[in-house]
């Protein structure tokens, strides 16, 4: 008899049946495809949904992730492929790791990133940690992206699709964690092949719509949340240019953001102008030319590293790093101030860098991600 036994597709070496998987399920397509998936090869599969906020509130939240109408959608994926379904209450959770702070920073004058929290200090610590307790091998999720095995042990890669990708998403993901994580989506080529899988399963939710808001933005409208969350938020003030001269007044800095053209109320100027720099603390949005918004150093801090090599042990690191999720990677050299802060030099200016966004790395010619940070102060 060998003494190694054979992996299975996720890695382990057991029996699927002897395999407890829980599957994070959103109640979206891509989860409930992982989750039929592995409940076909013949895993223990357990689902597990998050109840993220008020329960009553979100079902009339159609398009938002982990609302009401998602958490039975999920609960009818279990049922209908026979493994066991669990809602976890989060929304205490939810509320102090991720939407107090979305609020504070956007009162900053920063544009957040609440999906990367969310999967930093909700998904990928309390849900794995009550995976772990549920006893499972390991967690799977609907994430487009990979999880190759490297030579130093577990590598995070950019998915085979580029216009799924969600590595901008997931770059905090710890070693630790993404030894216990799967992503069983990461090499399909094509959105369509994921719900062709749902429809040969007889999925109900095979032809359901992607959601594309922040869960509890559904309508997209971040400063309305924000006036709710913070009364008195949205407190009038000047719009000022960058030469001091005052151009109007604003409804509150929360309705702007780093690099806005549109709806600033100020036409009829020879010059078309953008928001350079928000001043919270003098209630003033500056504005300026378009040249003003270019930006070659950028300092970023709460790094996690997914590098081979310690982080610090070379002075500059030739990466690529994308600034914001929409924008292509950007050739950069990263030089290291500790463990956890750097200075990013771009090799050509970047327009509309604004703090509270993630700076990802990622290998220049390649598809591995080497983790990121924080932008967090302006130009």
């Amino acid at each position: 008899m060998p003494l190694d036994r054979e992996l299975n597709s996720l890695g382990l070496p057991k029996a699927p049946a002897d395999t407890r998987v829980v599957v994070a399920m959103s109640g979206g397509v891509d989860s409930s495809v992982v989750a039929a998936e592995l409940a076909r090869e013949g895993y223990d599969v357990v689902g597990v949904t998050l109840q993220l906020y008020d329960h009553g509130a979100a079902l009339a939240k159609k398009g938002a992730c982990c609302a009401g109408i998602d958490i039975h959608d999920a609960r009818r994926v279990a049922e209908e492929m026979g493994f066991p379904h669990y809602v976890l209450d989060y929304e205490n959770i939810f509320k102090d790791a991720v939407i107090d702070e979305f609020a504070d920073s956007y009162l900053a004058g920063a544009t957040p990133v609440p999906c990367i929290r969310c999967n930093e200090r909700v998904k990928f610590k309390d849900l794995l940690e009550t995976a772990k307790d549920l006893d499972a091998d390991c967690m799977a999720t609907g994430h487009y992206i990979q999880r190759k095995d490297g030579l130093h042990g577990p590598e995070l890669h950019r998915a085979a699709d580029p216009a799924r990708d969600q590595s901008y998403f997931l770059f905090s993901t710890t070693p630790e964690q993404l030894g216990f994580l799967r992503f069983p989506l990461g090499h399909l080529e094509s959105k369509a092949e994921t719900r062709a899988l749902a429809a040969r399963h007889g999925l109900s939710v095979a032809d359901k719509p992607d959601s594309q808001d922040i869960c509890f933005v559904p309508d997209g409208n971040y400063a309305s949340v924000i006036e709710k969350l913070r009364p008195g938020a949205a407190e009038p003030g000047e719009i000022v240019h960058v030469d001091g001269r005052v151009l109007g007044e604003h409804r509150g800095v929360i309705h702007y953001t780093i690099g806005q053209r549109r709806g600033l109320g100020i036409g009829g100027l020879e010059e078309p102008l953008y928001v350079v720099r928000l001043d919270v603390d003098g209630r003033r949005v500056i504005v300026g030319p378009k040249e003003m918004l270019a930006t070659r150093v950028v300092p970023v801090r709460e790094i996690n590293w997914l590098g081979d090599a310690s982080f610090t042990s070379e002075k500059e690191w030739p990466l690529a790093v994308k600034l914001r999720s929409t924008r292509p990677p950007r050739e950069a050299v990263i030089r290291p101030l500790s463990e956890t802060e750097a200075e990013v030099e771009l090799l050509a200016p970047e327009e509309g860098v604004s703090p509270g966004q993630a700076c990802v790395f990622y290998e220049p010619e390649g598809s591995r991600v080497f983790g990121g940070g924080w932008i967090w102060k302006g130009r």
